[in-house]
């Protein structure tokens, strides 16, 4: 039976809309409820979030190496370019799957 699927995921705070959070799950739906109902510490204070990008990845390992390197200087500069919309330019259209 194949491994599951690894999903890393960058989510953003609705209230909060300069606050990310990156994470890693094999469920990234039942993820966002888990952190949007409190269940995480290191994100209730600053929720409900909203999924901004999910990366489907094929093996725990590399999904697990992009999630730290993400959190990282230049991961968190690579998302900035990539993945986050500023005032002045739509860098990337956010994950917009309404399943998730």
């Amino acid at each position: 039976m194949p491994a599951p699927k690894r999903f890393v995921y960058i989510l953003k705070s609705i209230p909060t809309p300069d606050e990310y959070y990156v994470g890693v799950t094999s469920d990234p739906k039942a993820r966002l409820t888990a952190h949007n109902e409190g269940l995480s510490a290191h994100t209730r204070g600053r929720r409900p979030w909203k999924p901004l990008v999910i990366i489907e990845f094929d093996d725990q390992e590399t999904a697990l190496q992009f999630e730290r390197y993400l959190k990282t200087g230049s991961g968190r500069e690579f998302a900035r370019r990539h993945f986050r919309q500023t005032s002045r330019q739509a860098l990337h259209t956010p994950c917009e799957d309404p399943s998730i």
